[in-house]
């Protein structure tokens, strides 16, 4: 199967640009650092850009002293990025702009399912696709749904079905597993817009990868899924397509994935306990972590 245009050629046109764009809700860890790592290896060898950008839409979570010390721990690993810092915090108004051509397009509608429901229907004993969300706001009538929006504040989910019908069969390219045929369907109608916060982590990492000229991604393959569904929201959107780079994961002792929640493992636990910062960058580079 060869690449189509749509996956390469608009980003080959562009400098090469990665990113790292962590979350301020916690404490960054050995497996943020590779990535972090990675992703600045790559646009350096190339002489391209590496830039940094603060994921902190989810207002609930996120805190300032997050964010400070992801600045002292990309200081304390030596690495160095391009322009100013991006905040998602700032970009609501571009956000709620596509998410509006969404819904002018008819691919993305209202969901006043709350988690419990949510929780409910999953639990419902349908089988393996169960845990997909069922589409019960999809098929509320168009009056139920115009008696509802100005009494209650809803989600807003992507129609995959609806979206796919307007793009049509679709792929993007990793670096390490090869060509892929694009299945969002998979994930079912996913959410674009949070209830509380006004958008969505797919929504606003595709807008602003874009809008930054981003042209590699390099993440976790905790993410390779979430790909599917991000590269469909690209073309409905008339986004570039980036390459992408998704590697193992960084592992705890315990051979678990690590997660913020890991103390220990922070970076910053690492820095007081006197961690030389090259000899953790030569650990996580060597061997290059591939699936």
């Amino acid at each position: 199967m060869t690449i189509p245009d749509f996956v390469v050629d608009n980003v080959d046109k562009l400098p090469l640009t990665t990113r790292f764009a962590p979350s301020p809700t916690g404490l960054l860890h050995r497996g943020h650092a590779l990535s972090t790592l990675l992703a600045w290896r790559l646009a350096r060898a190339a002489g391209g850009r590496f830039i940094l950008r603060i994921e902190d839409i989810d207002t609930t979570r996120c805190r300032p002293e997050y964010e400070a010390a992801i600045l002292e721990d990309l200081a304390w690993l030596g690495l160095d990025w391009d322009g100013p810092v991006w905040r998602q915090s700032a970009r609501g108004p571009v956000y709620a702009e596509a998410l509006d051509r969404l819904v002018a397009m008819g691919v993305a509608y209202p969901c006043f399912c709350t988690r419990a429901d949510i929780a409910a229907a999953a639990s419902a004993p349908h089988g393996p696709e169960a845990a997909i969300y069922p589409g019960t706001c999809r098929h509320l009538a168009p009056d139920e749904r115009a008696r509802r929006l100005p009494q209650e504040t809803p989600a807003w989910r992507l129609d995959v079905a609806a979206a796919l019908a307007i793009t049509g069969p679709l792929a993007w390219h990793d670096s390490f597993a090869g060509l892929q045929a694009a299945d969002p369907a998979a994930q079912g109608d996913f959410v674009v817009a949070r209830r509380d916060i006004g958008t969505a982590y797919a929504l606003a990492v595709v807008v602003d990868d874009a809008a930054q000229g981003v042209t590699d991604v390099v993440r976790g393959v905790d993410l390779f899924e979430a790909t599917h569904g991000q590269r469909l929201l690209q073309a409905l959107l008339g986004l570039p397509a980036p390459r992408y780079h998704h590697h193992k994961l960084v592992l705890g002792a315990d051979g678990k994935r690590l997660a913020k929640r890991d103390r220990g493992e922070t970076l910053a636990a690492l820095r007081a306990a006197g961690t030389d910062p090259a000899v953790l960058r030569a650990a996580l580079i060597d061997p290059v972590r591939y699936p």
